[in-house]
């Protein structure tokens, strides 16, 4: 070392085999050693006898400080140490900071990184920080929690991986419950979370879990804690987090199309207020927003519980086999080849010849005499409504004298007359698989995309964490 220098030390982790070379050079070849007294343990065997080792108790950084810049004045050769990464959350920045308003600007400051303890915490679990990643400290000691809260929600709702660094202590428990609950308004419940207590060290315990089965009294300060992205995924006991290598080849096997509808949909399931919801319900709302670029739908689109999942195995077991639409807009929006490939038909009645006459006789719109002779055919198809609210209610008059019993509704007339009476009426049957689109928004392409959400829905699993990022 030069004479007025000062070398900031990362150790690493603790193990001796996750130290630097260059970190061991400078501690054999120093005249004082400055540091916390529990880290001196890892470098015993590396002090020359005449080193002198100036350590001190936790909360005495900048005292140790004051005597690091006392002996580089001395001109001894002095090395700082730190744990982990003497950068994130150690000694360098106090050290720069001393020099400038010390104005020692002969003393030169040279800083030696470090493994850092989310690094070594990361090798253990697997590959969770594959993706953009960030580091938050729950520590209020020196940063307000207001402004600790905020990185949370910042992190949380920009999906990055978070390393999360002095998570509990004796006197602060309630942060980590806290995190927790931000995260989980933007993560899954089965996002995954992995944690390590003493990494690299005899006392190294390594625990992967979910972020539902997270339980903070098991965390200490001697824990480094990983929160996954919306992509991370566990797989033969270690958490991957995918940095997209794959997508090519994938891109060679799926419809470009298709491709970016699935990435459309991440971009929506990343703006939604409540991400946590079923997967069957997501994907109807994905679709919905996706078609009218509406985030009002996530308030207003009604599905029951299960209902696209139930209408869905419906069509692959062969149970249902016609859908019935209002009017042919809406038969002209469903995906011909989903139809094809599982064997359904989508119908409209409005231009069937035997419809005026039917109108005129009952004095009814065509409409509603195109869903009376559907009833009559098709009783129980899955009915899909994106423009009469007429037709709508035909429907509901014809369930409720026994005439129709139909596997499932999509109610999404759209206007201003009978509109809302209309799926109100629809909500009332308990026990018919219902999509409904409250109020008066709705349209023919609303209708017809609900219809493929149903079609589609194998291919939500490609919105689960690990197919992609």
């Amino acid at each position: 070392m030069d004479k007025h220098k000062i070398v900031v030390a990362g150790l690493g982790p603790g193990g001796a085999e996750d130290i630097t070379p260059a970190v061991l050079e400078a501690v054999r070849t120093a005249d004082v050693v400055v540091g916390y007294k529990y880290y001196f343990q890892f470098i015993e065997a590396y002090l020359r006898p005449e080193t002198v080792c100036i350590d001190s108790g936790m909360k005495k950084e900048r005292q140790r400080a004051e005597e690091a810049f006392r002996y580089a004045l001395e001109g001894k050769d002095v090395c700082v140490i730190s744990s982990g990464d003497a950068g994130i959350y150690g000694m360098a920045p106090l050290i720069y900071e001393m020099k400038r308003d010390k104005g020692a600007e002969h003393i030169e400051i040279e800083v030696l990184p470090g493994i850092s303890a989310f690094q070594k915490a990361a090798s253990l679990l697997g590959c969770p920080i594959g993706h953009d990643l960030c580091i938050i400290s729950l520590s209020d000691l020196m940063t307000p929690w207001a402004r600790i809260e905020q990185r949370i929600t910042a992190a949380a709702s920009a999906d990055f991986v978070t390393a999360i660094y002095n998570p509990k202590s004796h006197g602060r428990y309630w942060q980590l419950y806290r995190l927790l609950e931000i995260f989980g308004q933007y993560r899954s419940p089965e996002t995954p979370i992995g944690y390590v207590r003493q990494a690299g060290r005899a006392e190294e315990q390594v625990t992967l879990t979910t972020l539902t089965e997270f339980d903070p009294e098991k965390i200490d300060m001697f824990t480094v804690i990983l929160i996954g992205n919306s992509q991370s995924y566990t797989w033969e006991n270690h958490f991957i987090t995918p940095r997209g290598y794959y997508r090519e080849e994938e891109t060679e096997n799926v419809k470009l199309g298709q491709s970016i509808m699935i990435e459309s949909f991440r971009t929506i399931a990343g703006e939604l207020k409540c991400p946590n919801i079923p997967l069957d319900h997501k994907w109807a709302l994905l679709h919905a927003i996706h078609t009218t670029a509406d985030f009002e739908m996530e308030d207003i689109l009604y599905t029951d519980q299960d209902a696209v999942r139930r209408l869905h195995e419906a069509v692959v077991s062969g149970k249902l086999k016609t859908v019935i639409t209002d009017v042919t807009m809406v038969v002209s929006g469903i995906r011909k080849g989903a139809l094809e490939r599982l064997g359904v038909e989508a119908k409209c009645y409005l231009h069937d010849p035997r419809v005026p006459e039917l109108a005129q006789r009952y004095g009814i719109t065509r409409t509603q005499a195109g869903i009376r002779l559907a009833v009559e055919e098709h009783p129980d198809a899955l009915f899909a409504f994106g423009n009469a609210p007429t037709a709508l209610i035909e429907l509901c008059d014809l369930i409720r004298k026994g005439k129709a019993k139909p596997s499932g509704i999509i109610a999404s007339p759209v206007g201003f007359v009978n509109v809302c009476e209309s799926k109100h009426m629809a909500m009332s049957f308990r026990h018919t698989p219902k999509i409904v689109v409250r109020g008066r928004k709705g349209g023919s392409n609303l209708a017809a995309t609900l219809v493929n959400s149903i079609l589609t829905l194998d291919d939500a699993e490609q919105l689960r964490p690990g197919r992609d990022v």
